[in-house]
Parts: structure tokens; sequence; C-alpha cells
């Protein structure tokens, strides 16, 4: 009989459902669903570690921790093998302690696939894994096209089985698995692999229940779902309708369905008129037809409009198939998927391929990422040589080092691995942790819930025309105004019975313009703004400082993805026209460089 993982809890806790609901009910919906009958709840994985860290509201190791406390059902992670929670590959001893972290916070199965398919990515994780004594749960991506379908995947199987795997679990993160096919893939999986075989579906229309249940009559005995509003939402299959699907085949879940709708209706009463519908029809439609993740295209989708250029969707997601033939056709998977759709977006905007290229894209291309399933374009990675030189492979991420620069703000191993990881965005995270002290998740809800609703404030007067907002709540009043002439501030505490004004950056505040004689540095993209690999590493270039050709003026961070800018030119930096932590435009003006040798600026 197939038995019933539940996904509710991740999928709250990251995009695009993040915030929507307080920590306080989070917890009270693990309650819930510990007593449902599921197999195991999967609370965490790569996108709300990222959300998290980001947010800079809660740390995500605690939200496992508090969610143990209150349950008896064990927990599941999804990690994306060498690159466990974040974008880039990390060495074996990361690896090893991050585990070791997740086990001791109250992990009891870990989710672990590459994004690449690439078994040999998750030798370390796995070895580290089943020393902590937890369950090893091998993830294969399913996709269409070489290396994501039957025979590829039943080719792995048996290695996953080598390395101590438990149970192969299929991943379909664009939705192209269907019905018809599902019965095939599970037989195969099986008998290549000697082990049970678990499905995690999606798709519009009916097709993730549908393929679910088909993978259920075909010996499945594990499926994943999520409570009623956020299948909806997220095309999913819905726990309430699965169960009482599987019990009407003869095939009883053990689910208490009465408990499923009591959080449908906590989620659902938390959730109430906000706009948390399925994706825009125009999107749907695209990643139905298309077979590719509906989150990667709703990101390029809202890329597009930022600057005005909606209607050009249909052309980056011809790109996107482009660079992905281009690049050996690698599974759509978080990060890859992010990865390819960034320079396909570039591509489009720009209206030149490959002129600027996404540092993470060249190290997929040079091999450190894994070996893809297909063939890489060597015409492609030749002309990026020509242009850029050649790949410097990344040091490793030295753990001491880290602490050392952490300045004592890594006061636990995780606060450390969330250092190594996240760089910056963890430091503030940490800082924010220490100033409100060691108060529990669930007592700190309320002021969570508040300053995410100033964070986004302070966005909407960024982003508009408005002037000024202010917003009384009981004893807490916030004022947010505009100003074109001083940078926005890093932060701000706001405490219940104060009164707190913040003045932000209106749009375009990008300085003067340039002098004759002066090298423009433009913005390659949409993005955020940083002057420095991290808070406590020095700046890469200050007005005044001379910079070689090739140097690193500053990185773009673009759709999770962190992008050096180099200088084009020996040059002295004149100007600097964009604040640290800032929102920048394509296009927009960053530095102003006077070439070395070339006639003085007037």
């Amino acid at each position: 009989m197939p038995a019933l993982v539940d996904t509710t809890i991740r999928l709250l806790g990251q995009e695009p459902l993040a915030g929507t609901v307080p920590a306080s009910t989070t917890l009270r919906l693990a309650e819930i669903l510990d007593a449902a009958g599921f197999a195991y709840l999967e609370v965490s994985g790569g996108g709300c570690f990222d959300t998290a860290v980001r947010r800079g509201v809660e740390s995500p190791w605690a939200r496992i921790r508090a969610i143990k406390q209150r349950t008896q059902t064990p927990l599941a992670i999804a990690v994306r093998g060498r690159f466990l929670v974040g974008a880039r590959p990390v060495g074996g001893d990361l690896a090893r302690r991050f585990v070791d972290c997740a086990a001791e916070s109250g992990i009891d199965v870990f989710r672990l696939h590459d994004p690449l398919n690439d078994v040999s990515n998750l030798v370390e994780a796995a070895a580290a894994i089943t020393a902590a004594g937890r369950e090893f749960a091998a993830g294969l991506v399913y996709s269409r096209g070489p290396g994501g379908e039957l025979e590829a995947l039943a080719s792995r199987a048996a290695v996953l089985r080598d390395l101590g795997a438990t149970r192969i679990l299929v991943h379909d993160p664009s939705g192209s698995l269907r019905p018809g096919r599902t019965r095939e893939l599970v037989v195969a999986l099986r008998e290549a692999s000697g082990l049970p075989i678990g499905l995690y579906c999606q798709g519009a229309a009916g097709n993730a229940l549908a393929t679910a249940l088909e993978g259920a009559r075909a010996g499945a005995d594990l499926l994943a779902c999520t409570i009623y509003p956020l299948a909806v939402a997220l095309y999913r299959p819905a726990g309430e309708a699965l169960s009482e699907a599987l019990d009407g085949l003869g095939l009883d879940s053990g689910i208490d369905g009465e408990r499923l709708w009591q959080a449908a209706e906590l989620v659902g009463g938390q959730l109430g008129a906000m706009p948390v519908a399925p994706l825009a029809p125009a999107v749907a439609t695209q990643a139905a037809r298309r077979q590719l993740p509906p989150g990667l295209i709703a990101a390029l989708d809202q890329h597009l409009r930022s600057f005005g250029a909606a209607d050009r969707l249909g052309e980056v997601l011809d790109e996107l198939a482009r660079v992905r033939d281009e690049a050996g056709r690698p599974p759509l998977a978080s990060p890859i998927g992010q990865i390819l759709g960034s320079q396909a977006l570039l591509h489009v905007l720009t209206a030149r391929r490959y002129g600027t290229v996404v540092d993470q894209l060249r190290e997929l291309l040079e091999g450190q990422y894994g070996t893809p399933p297909g063939e890489i374009d060597e015409t492609v990675v030749r002309a990026i040589r020509l242009t850029y030189g050649e790949l410097v492979p990344r040091e490793p991420v030295d753990l001491e080092q880290v602490r050392a620069d952490a300045d004592g703000l890594a006061a636990a191993e995780e606060d450390l691995l969330l250092l190594a990881l996240f760089g910056a965005d963890a430091r503030a995270l940490l800082e924010a942790m220490r100033e409100r002290g060691n108060e529990t998740l669930a007592a700190a809800g309320v002021e969570q819930d508040r300053a995410d609703r100033i964070r986004e404030i302070v966005r909407i007067v960024q982003e508009s025309g408005v002037a000024e907002v202010t917003i009384e709540e009981g004893d807490l009043k916030v004022s947010v105004r505009r100003t074109d002439d001083r940078p926005a501030a890093a932060a701000a505490a706001v405490q219940l019975g104060a009164f707190a004004e913040l003045d932000v950056p209106g749009p375009g505040s990008v300085g003067a313009a340039s002098q004759p004689g002066i090298h423009r540095v433009e913005s390659p993209m949409v993005g955020t703004f940083y002057r420095a690999s991290s808070p406590a590493a020095p700046s890469f270039a200050d007005v005044g400082v001379t910079v070689e050709a090739g140097q690193t003026l500053c990185i773009l961070e673009a759709m999770k993805l962190m992008n050096e800018v180099k200088s084009e030119i020996d040059g002295i930096v004149r100007a600097i026209h964009v604040g640290n932590g800032d929102p920048v435009e394509f296009g927009q003006l960053l530095f102003e460089l006077e070439p070395v040798g070339g006639p003085p600026a007037l």
C-alpha cells in the first residue's frame, strides 16, 4: 500500500508563499499534519534556506527544531547534492558538516538529488547521511531529453543503491512526466535498483494527481502531496483528493482526511483574500506546453515585466531551449534552471548572444558543477574563453577563514554553515538575530510579521512614484518616505511603542551625467548591487583607485545568482553611482572610469 509524504511546510517556507503564514500558525499546522498519518513531513529544502536567509527573519535551523519539538512524524529535507541548499557546489567537508547539523536539528530523512543527475555528486553527502544514521532517499530528476528519461534514470538507479539509498524518489520539477509513462518508469527503476520507488509529481489540469495514481497502481510505495489550498496554487497533488482516490482503488493510504481538511482551513484562513492563486494563465500555458518548471517561467516573466518587456516571454523561452542544448541538455531543476534562464534573458534583452555571461554558466560549461547528460557545445565554450579568458576554478570554502571573518557572529556550527553558503545575506540574518536576542520562534512571530510588512512597504516606495507612506497599527507607527539624495538604510529595528521613520532612495537615483573622456560601466542586468563579496570584506573598487582590465568592480545579484561585473579597461574609478545593496536596472550607470593613459577628464 502506498504511503504519503506531505510537503506543505516546505512549500510555505519558500517562494512564492514565503511569509504568507505566520510562524505560530506554521507550528500549529505541523501539529495537525503530525496526526494525519503521513510517512514523513518534508519541512525544509534549498528554497526554504534561501528564503529564510534573504528575508532576514529567522534561522532555517530554528524552524526545523521548533517543528521537531511539536511532532512525532519523521521530518525530511530536500538537498541538492553538492549544492546542498545553495546555488554553488561545495566540498565534501562542508557537505558532511551540513548533514550533521541537519540531523542534530531533527531531520530524519534526506531527499538527496543532483540537479544534473550526476550520481558522483552525491557520494560525500550520501556517506554523511549513512554515518549519521539517517535515511538516504535518493532523488532522480525526470525531464524530457537525454539523461532525464527512463533509460538514463534506470542506469543511475543501480548506482544509487550501492551508495546506500533506501528508496528512489523521482522528482519531476517540469511536470513533464505523464500518466502513460509512469508505469514503465516505476517498473524499470524498481527492477534496476531493487529498491522501493516514490514519486514527486507536478502538473496542471489534473496531470499531477493522475500521474501519482498511476504510479501507485504500478507499485510506487511513496507519493508526495500537499494540502488543498497549496495544491491548487502550485499544481501539486492534493492530499485530500489523493488519499480518497487511493482508498477508492483499494490502496489504503492510512491518511486521516479530516485532519487534512482541518489543515486546509487553517492555511486557507490565513491566506484569506490574498492573491495566492494559480499562475497567470499565460505562464501556466507556456509551462504546460513547453514542459518547463512553472516557477522558472514565472520568475522570467516577472523580470521581463519589471522593464516593460512582458511581450518577449516567448522569445526568452525559445532562447532558453537553445542555451539548454548548448549546455548539454541538463534537467531544469533548481538552480540549473535559474542559471540557464538568466543567460537566456540576457541574450534577448541585449540582442547579443554571450556578450555578457552569467558566472555560474561558465562554471557549468567548464564542468565545475558535474557532468551534464548531453554534449556541451564546444564552440560556445571556445567563444566564451576568447572573450573572458580561461576560467580560474574557485577555491574550496575555508570554513575556518569564514569563522575568522565572521567577527564572532558564528556562535554555532550551523551559523558558520549559513555564512559559508549564503555570505552577506547570512551575515545580515545573524546580526538581526543577535539584536533580537534568543527569543523563541513562535514568540517572535508577531514582530517578524510586522517587519516583513515594513520591508514590503519600503520596496513599494522604492519602485513607485509614491513620496511617503505612513501606517499605524495599535502602538506601532511607521513612516517611509523616498529621498533622492541619500542611500537607503541598511536595516531598521522597529520596536513596539516606537515611531520609526525610514528614508529610501527613489527610482533612477544614479548620480550626475558622465563627463567627456569617461568610460561608463553600466549594469548588464536587473539585480541588486554589492560593492564587496561580504559585509566584512573590502570593497572591490573605491573612488580614486586604479583598476585593471578584467578586475571585478562589483557583484550583481539576479534570480538568486551572483554575477561579477568586471572592468573592460585599465582606469581610475572617478565615481560610483549606486549604493551598496541598491536595486539596479538594466543599462543603469554603475561606475565612471577615467582610462589610464587616455585624455584626462574635463
